[in-house]
């Protein structure tokens, strides 16, 4: 676990160290005195909309588990996505599932495959987007190649979760078959495990709900991309909403890189890497993502402590019980 804080900490020191090499300060000072307060304020709004779209997406997927109110879904996803920016090594990741399942009777174990699916979920719309846009931009030939393996591993991903729903009896006497050769209790409790983390997937029987995910999931990444446009246009940044699409891809990937607590640098070089293929000088792009970055952390940590008391919990307490939990 320390090697991997460390690690993030250092990725994150090297990515900050070229954002800013070679950035005159005063330019970048410059550029923020620019700022259009008015889109600023609707950036944060389509911020709050896509965080209620996720909260709801997810109640559809836990739905066949039990039916949670909108409100404690809100809340959980607030505090979750807190906890992704502030805890490091992706012990955040745990939050959402752990905190459900204080709040409901679907076991944490469950929760997680329902994560699983919002991932898939949002891999195939990225991805989808990412093909038709490089198609249309010309970008470098790795992008390309790179958004495809992934979009053929979500497919992957997905069809093994579907073999584990449909084929249920088979994959798990097929896991079963592995487990036997581990001690009889650690083996009974993997199996328990894996019976409930399969349940988290009950969603895909259902086609037209399963649908009505992929639209969701649609609406919720163009309002990402709308938001970013939204905020660039605040800076006076006469450039194409195509833009905006690159942006949100790229970020997407430096973000899963390891870093440390709330993505600096990671943040910061991608936006300056994707608005460089615009040919937006460094200063202006660094101003951007400073400003982006700090929005959009200052959004999930206040909407995060603004719902933590309704988990009673604090953060220090919710990471020293997510590393104890045993799913």
């Amino acid at each position: 676990m320390n090697k991997k804080i460390i690690s993030g900490i250092l990725i994150s020191a090297v990515l900050v160290y070229l954002s800013v090499k070679g950035v005159h300060f005063e330019d970048v000072r410059r550029s923020l005195e620019n700022i259009h307060p008015g889109r600023v304020l609707l950036f944060t709004v389509l911020v709050l909309i896509m965080q209620f779209l996720r909260s709801y997406r997810w109640g559809v997927i836990l739905k066949p588990l039990e039916k949670i109110d909108q409100l404690s879904l809100f809340s959980v996803t607030s505090v979750g996505f807190m906890a992704i920016a502030a805890i490091p090594a992706r012990i955040g990741e745990l939050a959402r599932p752990y905190l459900i399942s204080q709040k409901s009777s679907i076991k944490m174990s469950s929760a997680l495959g329902t994560i699983l699916i919002e991932r898939i979920l949002d891999s195939f719309t990225v991805l989808g987007i990412a093909v038709i846009i490089l198609l249309k931009v010309d970008l470098p030939s790795w992008m390309m190649q790179s958004s495809f393996f992934f979009f053929l591993l979500a497919a992957a991903l997905f069809c093994f979760v579907l073999f584990l729903l449909l084929r249920r009896d088979n994959a798990l006497k097929w896991i079963n078959r592995i487990l036997q050769k581990l001690p009889g209790k650690f083996a009974n409790k993997i199996d328990e495990i894996i019976h409930h983390f399969i349940d988290g997937f009950q969603i895909i029987r259902n086609v037209r709900l399963l649908l009505y995910l992929f639209f969701l999931s649609v609406l919720i990444w163009l309002i990402d991309v709308l938001a970013i446009y939204t905020l660039l246009s605040a800076f006076g940044l006469d450039l194409p909403v195509m833009a905006s699409f690159v942006l949100m891809i790229i970020l997407i990937v430096g973000i899963a890189m390891p870093a440390g607590p709330g993505y600096i640098g990671n943040w910061h070089y991608a936006c300056i890497l994707a608005l460089s293929f615009f040919s937006l000088n460094k200063a202006d792009a660094l101003s951007f993502a400073v400003v982006y970055h700090f929005l959009s952390m200052v959004i999930v940590l206040v909407l995060g402590l603004a719902f933590l008391p309704m988990q009673h919990l604090s953060l220090s307490d919710m990471k020293r019980q997510m590393k104890r939990t045993t799913l």
